[in-house]
C-alpha cells in the first residue's frame, strides 16, 4: 500500500537496498555527502531489479536515497556510487540474490498459502551456503494474516560470501516472522 502489486509473481521479491552493516549496533547512516548522478546508464537494468515499488514514477529518488543513506557508508569495498549499483546488479544476477528465483526452483511458489517459514528458510540456505537469513513479515490490515514481505541476505565486509545475518526481528516486533507465514 498505497501502490498496488501488479508486477509478475517472478518480480515479487526484488532489490531493496546494499546496505552497509553494523553486527553490534545501528547501521550506519549518511556517511558521505558526495553528489548523487544520476544513472541514466544503468536505468534499464535497475528498473527492473530495484523499482520503487512505492512510486513507480520516480525510481531515481528511491535509488538517490539508497546511494545517500546507505551507499554512502559502503566505503571499502564500495569506491563510488557507480561501482555501488555496478555491485547491486551484479550481487543480484551473479551471486545468487534473486529470491523470486529461489524459492521458485525450490517449488515455493506465491499464491497466498500458508507456508513454514522453515521451508522458505531451508529454500534459500540450500542456495547461500546453509547461511541464515533474515527474514521480515507484516500483518496484513484486510486479512489479518502475516505475510513475508522482505528477505535480508547478508554478506561478508568484501561482499564475497555469504555470512550468517544477525539480528532477527523479535517476537512482539511488528517485523517479526511467526512459524507459519503466508507467501
Amino acid at each position: 500500500n498505497p501502490t498496488p502489486c501488479k508486477d509478475p509473481t517472478d518480480k515479487l521479491f526484488t532489490v531493496h537496498g546494499l546496505w552497509p552493516s553494523n553486527s553490534n549496533g545501528n547501521d550506519p547512516k549518511y556517511c558521505n555527502a558526495q553528489q548523487y548522478q544520476t544513472m541514466k546508464i544503468l536505468e534499464p537494468q535497475l528498473v527492473i531489479i530495484w523499482p520503487n515499488v512505492l512510486n513507480r514514477n520516480d525510481h531515481e529518488g528511491f535509488w538517490r536515497k539508497q546511494w545517500e543513506k546507505h551507499g554512502s557508508c559502503a566505503s571499502s569495498p564500495i569506491q563510488n556510487q557507480k561501482h555501488y549499483f555496478d555491485t547491486v546488479i551484479k550481487m543480484y544476477t551473479t551471486k545468487k540474490q534473486n529470491i523470486s528465483e529461489i524459492l521458485s526452483k525450490a517449488n515455493i511458489k506465491p499464491g497466498r498459502k500458508n507456508r513454514t517459514l522453515v521451508d522458505i528458510e531451508n529454500a534459500i540456505r540450500n542456495v547461500i551456503n546453509n547461511m541464515t537469513p533474515q527474514f521480515k513479515c507484516q500483518k496484513n490490515t484486510r486479512t489479518s494474516l502475516t505475510e513475508l514481505v522482505e528477505v535480508g541476505l547478508c554478506s561478508d565486509n568484501n561482499l564475497t560470501q555469504f555470512i550468517n545475518c544477525p539480528r532477527p526481528f523479535p517476537q512482539g516486533s511488528r517485523y517479526f516472522c511467526p512459524t507459519n507465514i503466508q507467501y
